[in-house]
């Protein structure tokens, strides 16, 4: 496909997606602004050659959107953005976990598009899209309610009320935190990012690592929910610094990954 076939398909799938799903499409982007403000030059230069000039965070919520898209292969992208474990496992469980879950999750589907990304035999669309796909998958990893269980759809089954506003907690953690803040993506980036010695302090691990930092969160989320679950003010400060915390290091370690296979 020509990019102004992919760009227009982009925006047409962005305007029903906006109508019809809520995507947390703000956390993505803070996200990837955190991440461009941290690349090496070679990283920046090689990732402009692969994307062209325009700021990763306008195709961070790609992966999201194509999910209605006409394209079969596309369709069966879905499974990439979660990961279904048991809950309140300990580290050496989880890395059971991973190693026997299924293909098509988000653990096994980011290491497949890490690869892919630097590719040669694929074509540029191929590497393109994988790149989408891991910018994505890497912030979607940092979510706790996508790294929980699946008798409740990773929190999309268990009701809360937010300010009296019907909904779930998975979405609470999708969307509602951050949006509650009011803040512009790149606004939210500059407010999170402040001190230099995060990057060091946040990227000096590994993938499975921050899948199960998630992992320990959503039992956390679980075990708080199953209290109240009607929230309001007091859930925000007291969740407001984990979910913040989750942005600026899937930010900072999007950096380092990036860093590492462009650089």
């Amino acid at each position: 496909m020509k990019i102004v076939g992919r760009v227009m398909l982009f925006f047409m799938l962005l305007s029903f997606s906006q109508q019809a799903f809520a995507w947390g499409m703000t956390g993505h982007r803070v996200i990837s602004e955190i991440a461009e403000k941290h690349l090496s030059r070679k990283a920046k230069r090689n990732i402009e050659r692969l994307i062209g000039h325009q700021k990763i965070a306008y195709w961070s919520n790609w992966a999201d959107f194509i999910k209605s898209s006409p394209d079969t292969l596309l369709l069966k992208t879905g499974s990439w953005h979660f990961l279904n474990t048991l809950g309140n496992l300990t580290h050496a469980q989880f890395l059971v976990e991973l190693q026997n879950s299924p293909e098509q999750n988000l653990y096994k589907a980011y290491k497949r598009v890490r690869q892919d990304v630097v590719n040669k035999e694929l074509t540029l669309e191929q590497r393109q899209q994988a790149f989408y796909f891991m910018v994505h998958l890497l912030g979607d990893a940092h979510q706790p309610m996508h790294v929980s269980r699946a008798e409740d759809l990773g929190g999309n089954r268990i009701p809360v009320t937010f300010f009296g506003r019907e909904g779930n907690i998975h979405r609470i953690w999708d969307s509602d935190l951050v949006d509650n803040e009011k803040y512009s993506y790149s606004e939210y980036a500059r407010v999170l990012d402040y001190e230099k010695y995060f990057y060091k302090q946040y990227t000096n691990s590994t993938f499975e690592d921050w899948l199960y930092e998630s992992h320990q969160l959503a039992n956390i989320i679980y075990d708080d929910v199953a209290k109240n679950n009607k929230l309001s003010y007091d859930y925000i400060f007291r969740f407001k610094e984990p979910m913040e915390n989750a942005l600026l290091k899937a930010g900072l370690r999007l950096a380092k990954e990036l860093n590492e296979v462009f650089g």
